[in-house]
């Protein structure tokens, strides 16, 4: 699936396409002072993105010939709506190109996709701190889900708890 708006072409990812996937996870790591905690390689996201069992997908957006933004996605499911949803784990534009309405046509891109895939709905997580991004996503009638905290277990707990 390709789809060029505000001269934004978006494709799907192929194999090729790992090392500026792996670009873009660092780039949006920095850019959330996280840099510290990407372990992954080109190996990993090759069998994650492309293998036998593969658990997200990628698109990236491009200006030109100049990839300016990527969203990883994939799908979770909601008991209450009976339905699979689109959880949405990063969408990230360069900073030179921000402001120019590529983040929304990716964004809105994922929104297509949900509808056609027939998703009950699309989430993701923000940082508290991550402003623009709130008052962008709250522009689109995105609802912060106030009263949900996520919790998490690392890799540690997984191994630990799971002897």
């Amino acid at each position: 699936m390709s789809t060029q708006v505000n001269a934004l072409k978006i494709r799907n990812t192929t194999k090729e396409d790992i090392p500026l996937i792996l670009q873009f996870i660092k780039e949006i790591a920095e850019f959330e002072k996280l840099s510290h905690e990407v372990i992954t390689t080109e190996k990993i996201l090759m069998e994650s993105l492309f293998g036998d069992k593969k658990s997200a997908e990628v698109v990236i957006g491009e200006h030109g010939d100049q990839p300016v933004g990527y969203a990883i996605f994939f799908h979770n499911f909601s008991t209450f709506l009976g339905k699979k949803g689109l959880y949405l784990e990063d969408l990230f534009v360069r900073p030179q190109y921000r402001c120019k309405g590529f983040g929304k046509t990716l964004l809105l891109h994922l929104v297509k996709i949900a509808k056609e895939r027939g998703c009950g709905r699309v989430e993701w997580s923000v940082l508290n701190w991550n402003t623009p991004a709130i008052e962008f996503y709250e522009s689109l009638g995105a609802k912060p889900m106030d009263e949900w905290t996520v919790y998490r277990l690392d890799e540690a707990a997984i191994s630990r708890l799971s002897v």
